[in-house]
């Protein structure tokens, strides 16, 4: 995989948003629903400690974000407004989430099928 395409250039996510954009270095233009983001959360808490990241259903309010923040160059932690903030998203884990249009037919987190955790 190129390293232009798992470093965020970019990332926009208005208040109230259902979905986050992200621009990567690649020139890509990835697309996530905040559905999806929080469905694959890959905190322990969530998901325990196998391999394996499951989708699970979250709550309507569940799916606001308050924030990103950098972890080190590889990972995003995502703060959502009510409170959860330990998954930390692996550039890597968030492109392969991606649900734009070239990209949802071959996303793994298009079936809602269990993905790794890479």
């Amino acid at each position: 995989m190129d390293p232009k395409s798992t470093k965020a250039v970019a990332i926009r996510s208005p208040r109230g948003a259902k979905v986050t954009e992200i621009d990567w270095g690649d020139g890509h233009k990835g697309t996530y629903p905040h559905e999806l983001l929080r469905g694959y959360c890959p905190c322990a808490g969530c998901q325990g400690h196998s391999g394996e990241i499951k989708f699970i259903a979250p709550a309507a309010h569940q799916l606001e974000i308050d924030r990103f923040d950098p972890v080190g160059r590889y990972a995003l932690q995502i703060v959502w407004f009510d409170g959860h903030d330990t998954g930390l998203y692996s550039y890597k884990y968030l492109r392969s989430l991606c649900q734009c249009t070239s990209c949802a037919g071959t996303s793994d987190a298009a079936g809602h099928r269990p993905v790794s955790r890479a």
